[in-house]
C-alpha cells in the first residue's frame, strides 16, 4: 500500500482492506437480520467526504439492508459476483455481474439486496453523503435521520429506539 503526504493510502487491493468494526448500525431487532453482510468502507480509508463506496460481501439468505429509501441521498451499486435479487416498489429483478442499478434521492422507492442464491454475492454501492438525509422504510416500524453526521433511529411514531 502507497500512502499520501497525509498518509491516507494511495492504493490498496479492496479485498484485503479491514471490515466494517460493527455490522450493523441498525438498532435491534433490526441489526441482527444483516447478519451474513460484510461491508469494507473502501471510501473512509480514502478520507473521502463527499460520496462513500463500500465493498459489500452478501452471504447466501443474507440481505444488504432493511428495505429503504433515502430523501437526499443517491445511490448506486454495481454488481461484482454472484446472482441478487434487487426487490424495489416494482418488484424483484436479478442483478448479475456487470449489472448496476441507481436509486435517485426523494423518490420513496423503497430498495435492497438479497441473497437467494447458494454462493456469495459481492458488489459496490455508492453514496454520497448528503447531511440532514432522511431514511424511510416501508416495511419495518423504523426511521432515520441523519444527525450531525450519525444515523438516529426511532419508530414511525417518533418514538426511539
Amino acid at each position: 500500500m502507497n500512502e499520501s503526504k497525509e498518509n491516507q493510502p494511495i492504493s490498496i487491493v479492496a479485498l484485503e482492506s479491514p471490515p466494517r468494526n460493527k455490522p450493523s448500525i441498525y438498532p435491534e431487532p433490526f441489526a441482527s437480520r444483516m447478519e451474513g453482510r460484510v461491508k469494507r468502507q473502501l471510501g473512509d480509508i480514502f478520507g473521502l467526504k463527499n460520496f462513500g463506496v463500500n465493498l459489500t460481501r452478501l452471504s447466501p439468505n443474507s440481505c444488504s439492508a432493511l428495505r429503504h429509501a433515502h430523501s437526499k441521498q443517491d445511490e448506486f451499486i454495481y454488481i461484482l459476483e454472484g446472482k441478487a435479487t434487487l426487490i424495489t416498489d416494482a418488484g424483484e429483478n436479478i442483478l448479475l455481474p456487470g449489472m448496476c442499478a441507481g436509486f435517485k434521492a426523494g423518490t420513496r422507492n423503497g430498495h435492497h439486496l438479497l441473497n437467494r442464491s447458494d454462493t456469495d454475492v459481492l458488489y459496490l454501492e455508492i453514496g454520497d453523503r448528503s447531511p440532514d438525509d432522511t431514511a424511510y422504510y416501508p416495511d419495518d416500524d423504523i426511521q432515520a435521520a441523519l444527525v450531525n453526521g450519525v444515523w438516529q433511529f426511532s419508530h414511525k411514531n417518533g418514538e426511539p429506539y
